[in-house]
């Protein structure tokens, strides 16, 4: 199971970081990848973390601001989240593959997912 936190309400050019812990499985042979998902629109891909941590990918709206990172040892992956703009508010998921994809569907597991909420 993956539990994501650290949501929550921030003002424009503020910043956050999520967390996402795994109970029950190993992360470190995952590629580990964030996704959103605004009202009234598609899930979209954020940004994903090989299994290392050596490769990352980004969505280019999010590019220089965002950073994934992980921590194998702790079983957890993170989601820094810098120069928020109203248009990142969304619920964040995380989400676990075998795969090198910024498709949703080929992801295998999923958090609960984390409320983001910027304001102007």
């Amino acid at each position: 199971q993956l539990q994501a936190s650290g949501g929550g309400l921030v003002q424009a050019g503020g910043s956050l970081r999520l967390s996402c812990v795994a109970s029950g499985r190993t992360l470190s042979t995952y590629v580990m990848g964030w996704f959103r998902q605004a009202p009234g629109k598609e899930r979209e891909f954020v940004a994903s973390s090989s299994w290392s941590g050596s490769s990352t990918y980004y969505a280019d709206s999010v590019k220089g601001r965002f950073t994934i990172s992980r921590d194998n040892a702790k079983n957890t992956v993170y989601l820094q989240m810098n120069s928020l703009k109203p248009e990142d508010a969304a619920v964040y998921y995380c989400a676990a593959s075998l795969l090198v994809t910024v498709v949703a569907g080929d992801y295998d597991y999923w958090g609960q997912g984390t409320q983001v909420t910027v304001s102007s």
